[in-house]
């Protein structure tokens, strides 16, 4: 919980009071490698600030897996879009090691927020982070090619390639391993 409140004091000032009120709407989870925080049509109901490990967010499409992004220590994951209209997911979410998590529960968050505007705060700017790194996301692959993605991942995203196997990485760049294998020589 220390890496969380730390977290939150980064985004916005935040009482001893208000971490009082918000602190029934926080668990501490360990999932396993391979384990599901969220699965695809299914509901998502929490955000998850991952305190450990790493997960990632991949849609499955005629069997084949398509990585759409990656959360690491300090990150938030979620289904936006799921959380916010109660609408089943498209996308799951899965840990690709052990990961500790704090899961914020949205019944709960919603419920403390109505009462503290420091809550209800920090939830807006929890969604402002996560639109941003989407709209990242998407701008990198509008405007670069595969081999500026990859150049991007290097300069502001280091973790991805240190920690995220080349297959998965491959599929988030939007590419095929051997191309991404082509663009990683080319590099050294």
């Amino acid at each position: 919980m220390k890496n969380l409140l730390a977290y939150i004091h980064s985004l916005t000032n935040f009482s001893a009071e208000s971490w009082e009120i918000l602190s029934p709407a926080l668990t501490t989870i360990t999932f396993e490698k391979d384990q599901y925080l969220l699965e695809a049509g299914k509901v998502c109901d929490a955000l998850f600030f991952v305190s450990g490990g790493y997960c990632r967010a991949f849609y499955d499409k005629d069997g084949q897996e398509i990585n759409t992004d990656f959360f690491f220590e300090n990150d938030i994951a979620t289904n936006i879009n799921s959380f916010a209209k109660a609408e089943k997911s498209e996308f799951s979410i899965q840990a690709c090691e052990d990961v500790t998590v704090v899961r914020f529960d949205k019944k709960k968050l919603r419920e403390a927020a109505e009462h503290d505007p420091e809550i209800d705060g920090l939830g807006r700017k929890c969604l402002q982070q996560i639109a941003a790194k989407q709209e990242k996301h998407a701008a990198m692959y509008k405007l670069m090619t595969a081999q500026e993605r990859y150049e991007y991942l290097e300069k502001y995203a280091p973790e991805v390639l240190q920690r995220v196997s080349l297959t998965q990485i491959a599929s988030y760049l939007g590419v095929a391993r051997e191309t991404l294998s082509r663009i990683r020589s080319r590099r050294l």
